[in-house]
C-alpha cells in the first residue's frame, strides 16, 4: 500500500509538466497584453495547485515581469514586481537556495524596475541588475538568458552611454551560440526560454539605422 500511495504522489507531482508548458508558451508566444493577463493567471492557478514545486512559482514570476514591461501604469509595473519577487522568493524557497536561472530572474526583475522611472532608479537598481547576473554566472557561465538579459540591457541604453545595437550584438550572438548548446532541452522543469526573443533583437542590431 505504502508503495502505491508513493506511486501515486510521484505521479500527481508529474502532473503538472503538461499544463505548464502548455499554458507557459501560450503567454510567452503572445503580443498581447489581455491575452498575457489571462495566461499569467492561469500560471497563479496552476502554482495554487502545484505549490511546492518551484518551478511553478518560477514560471508565474517570469510571467509577472513580463506584464510589467508591457504595462504603461507605473503603478501597476510596481505592483507586477511586487508579485514577480513574492513568487521569486517562494521558488527560492522550496529550492532551500538560489540557482542560476532565479539569479537570471532576480537580474530581470532588477532591470524592469529601473525601467520605471530609469533617470531616478538606476543607481539603485543598476548594481542590482549586474550583481544577480555575476552571480547566476558564477554558478552557470553557459547560462545563455544571462547573456541576453545583458545584451537587451545594452540594447536599450542611449550610445553615448556606451550602449547601442553595435555593442548589443556581441552578447546576443554569445547568447545564440549557448541556446544551440541547450537545444536538446524540452523538460519545462528545467527553464530554456529566450531563443525566439534572441534571435529577434539579432535581427534588429543588423537592420542599419538610419541617420
Amino acid at each position: 500500500m505504502a508503495a502505491i500511495a508513493l506511486g501515486a504522489t510521484t505521479a500527481d507531482a508529474q502532473d503538472y509538466k503538461p499544463v505548464l508548458e502548455k499554458t507557459f508558451l501560450a503567454f510567452d508566444t503572445t503580443q498581447n497584453q489581455n491575452t498575457k493577463v489571462e495566461q499569467s493567471n492561469k500560471l497563479a492557478l496552476i502554482t495554487k495547485k502545484w505549490d511546492s514545486e518551484w518551478v511553478t512559482h518560477y514560471y508565474l514570476s517570469y510571467s509577472k515581469v513580463n506584464l510589467a514591461y508591457n504595462e504603461q501604469d507605473p503603478k501597476k509595473k510596481d505592483a507586477y514586481l511586487d508579485e514577480a519577487d513574492k513568487e521569486r522568493e517562494d521558488a527560492v524557497s522550496l529550492l532551500k537556495k538560489e540557482n542560476d536561472e532565479t539569479y537570471v530572474l532576480a537580474a530581470m526583475i532588477a532591470n524592469a524596475r529601473m525601467g520605471v522611472d530609469p533617470m531616478n532608479r538606476w543607481q539603485k537598481y543598476g548594481p542590482i541588475f549586474s550583481e544577480n547576473l555575476e552571480s547566476a554566472k558564477g554558478i552557470n557561465p553557459d547560462n545563455p538568458r544571462m547573456y541576453y538579459l545583458l545584451a537587451v540591457s545594452k540594447f536599450f541604453t542611449p550610445k553615448q552611454f556606451g550602449g547601442g545595437k553595435k555593442v548589443a550584438l556581441p552578447y546576443f550572438e554569445k547568447a545564440s551560440t549557448l541556446f544551440e548548446k541547450e537545444a536538446n532541452v524540452t523538460d519545462i522543469a528545467t527553464p530554456h526560454w529566450g531563443k525566439g526573443a534572441n534571435n529577434y533583437f539579432i535581427g534588429l542590431c543588423k537592420v542599419e539605422d538610419k541617420e
